[in-house]
């Protein structure tokens, strides 16, 4: 069981952790054309990605201030790799006993293997619950970063979308198992994720 949960433990490392991307819009406006940016990366505080070059410089200063994209959801994706780094530390710190002191493991009465089982159980409901929550918070980061730049008064300021880096690596994360319109949404899209269910129901065949 601890190897499956070193195993995911490093895959949320890998997919959540280290992601950076950015937002791009295109701007034309009397004559000009120009491209402004917002970068943004773990932890999501999008509401601190500032699209630059400042805005308040560009078409006659149609902008009275910067613009920042929407949302933060830092708690989420904090939670979802606090979790995964505990589930490696305890990962790490199992092998260790299994390996170099199983004859202690094995002659404690049972104390061990029990506290070994609910310590995965812990980890188990903690995984899916913030792996979970992480899908949410990915849904609502895609919408975040596909939102239209506000105020762009048309004729003479024309805003169009230029690009959102892909979130390849944030989408294997999380894989939206979904059913229908009426049947699995109330007031919000249910989500659940591959890695919270598979982890879980791994954890437990590996404990067996």
């Amino acid at each position: 069981a601890s190897r499956l949960l070193f195993f995911f433990s490093i895959f949320a490392f890998a997919t959540c952790g280290g992601y950076s991307g950015a937002v791009t819009f295109g701007i034309s406006c009397f004559g000009a054309n120009t491209t402004v940016t917002a970068p943004f990366a773990y932890p999501f505080r999008l509401n601190h990605a500032v699209f630059m070059p400042s805005l308040t410089t560009l078409c006659n200063k149609t902008w009275l201030g910067d613009l920042h994209l929407v949302g933060d959801f830092s708690s989420s994706a904090q939670f979802f790799v606090a979790v995964a780094v505990l589930a490696f530390l305890y990962s790490m710190a199992a092998l260790a006993l299994y390996l170099g002191f199983l004859h202690l493991y094995r002659g404690a009465g049972g104390r061990l293997p029990l506290a070994d089982f609910l310590v995965t159980v812990a980890f188990s409901f903690l995984w899916l619950v913030s792996s979970s929550a992480w899908a949410k918070a990915l849904t609502d980061i895609k919408t975040s970063t596909a939102s239209p730049l506000p105020h762009c008064p048309p004729p003479s300021v024309s805003c169009f979308p230029a690009g959102v880096t892909p979130m390849g690596s944030l989408n294997v994360s999380v894989v939206g198992l979904r059913g229908g319109e009426g049947k699995l949404r109330h007031r919000g899209e249910v989500t659940l994720t591959l890695t919270g269910l598979s982890w879980v129901l791994l954890q437990f065949l590996g404990l067996w």
